[in-house]
């Protein structure tokens, strides 16, 4: 545990001008900063080596930022349930999250053999660097691997920390935890499904679905939205219709995510373009190209899209972005992102919520799926 301490202090704000979700996103920046401090300072007197190896690096790496999109989400939760109570608990829920986002990127970046993550080297990578530069003994390419697995452990160990303390702080505490611990199965069994479907060349669509949603959606906007509402006391009909908003929005996110994979810029995006093409990646993009070739008949597409282990080349990544453009994937990609994008507006709305509320949660979701349509009994 941290330890329990002072509560985080209210982001000021005057009688005309409420609470919005910018605000307690730099509340939670404040927060990760003095928490991080904090921890570090433990981890020095643990072990002065541990701490300035492996401790100082996630600390870098979570103040390195993103887009800090799940603080956002458990804000909306809250404020869409009437926001009872102080904002302390939404503040250290959201830092906890950003705390476990950084161990699913950690991890992530290990199994899929990803060099780069938010514009620098991944954790694993860096690890590697490190032990070429101490002359240690043994692959480097081992220790890497396992040290930045324990790094991902160990953030993953602060945001339980934090969130407990959280917990521990609200009359809401035990339905909070609750929502915390599935959360936490749903990240483990969606990135096994992904891991699974690569071992097994798995290419079906509803396959690609299930695991878009338990590894990203879940966890991204529908489990932020329901910790948000737990904070405030919510009834179990309006939990379950944020649930309903957070899981479309939440794939239409990871949707996005995959066509940023396939066809993004690394400089705009700070993560490679093509890992998911060279590795073949099971995504709902590629799983709908292989469908629409299969469905045309288009022998040529389906070869170059076919299920395999062995990395491709960039002449071989390249044919595969043109396949995807031809058999129409993208397009069905884009339009199915617009979809759930609009379903998410249309679940929120029934939430009765306040119309700055509202507003707020229409600009995530364009921010996490694009721009999207107007939709009627909606905001937009």
């Amino acid at each position: 545990m941290l330890g329990l301490r002072p509560a985080v202090a209210e982001p000021a704000r005057s009688a005309d001008d409420p609470l919005v979700f910018r605000d307690v996103v730099r509340a939670v920046e404040v927060e990760l900063g003095r928490i991080l401090d904090e921890i570090l300072c433990r981890a020095r007197e643990t072990d002065p080596v541990f701490a300035r190896e492996v401790a100082e690096r996630v600390s870098a790496f979570v103040r390195r930022g993103g887009k800090r999109l799940r603080t956002a989400f458990v804000w909306c939760g809250w404020r869409a349930a009437g926001g009872a109570g102080g904002i302390a608990t939404v503040v250290s829920t959201g830092a906890a999250l950003e705390l476990v986002q950084a161990c699913a990127l950690i991890h992530d970046d290990v199994m899929d053999g990803s060099s780069l993550r938010r514009g620098a080297p991944a954790m694993h990578v860096e690890f590697a660097r490190m032990h070429l530069a101490a002359q240690m003994n043994g692959p480097s390419r081992a220790f890497a691997s396992s040290t930045a697995v324990l790094a991902g452990d160990l953030a993953l160990a602060w945001a339980d920390d934090l969130l407990t303390e959280a917990a521990l702080g609200s009359p809401y505490g035990i339905r909070l935890h609750r929502e915390w611990q599935s959360m936490r199965t749903e990240m483990v069994a969606g990135q096994y499904r992904d891991l699974r479907a690569q071992a097994t060349g798995s290419s079906g669509i509803e396959e690609a679905l299930a695991i878009a949603t338990l590894k990203s959606a879940l966890y991204t906007v529908e489990r932020p939205l329901a910790l948000g509402a737990a904070l405030s006391g919510a009834d179990a009909s309006l939990t379950k219709t944020l649930r309903s908003a957070g899981r479309c929005a939440g794939l239409a996110f990871q949707l996005r995510d995959d066509l940023l994979g396939a066809f993004g810029d690394p400089d705009l995006t700070g993560k490679p373009a093509d890992d998911d093409l060279r590795t073949r990646k099971l995504t709902y993009l590629l799983a709908v190209g292989r469908s629409l070739a299969d469905a045309s008949g288009d022998e040529a597409a389906a070869d170059t899209l076919k299920p395999g282990t062995a990395p491709l080349s960039d002449d071989a990544v390249r044919r595969m972005r043109t396949v995807l453009e031809r058999t129409g994937a993208r397009a069905v990609v884009e339009a199915k992102i617009s979809e759930l994008a609009a379903a998410s507006l249309r679940h929120f709305d029934r939430t009765g919520a306040e119309p700055l509320v509202g507003r707020e949660f229409a600009a995530l979701v364009e921010r996490v799926s694009g721009p999207t349509p107007k939709c009627a009994g909606g905001p937009v």
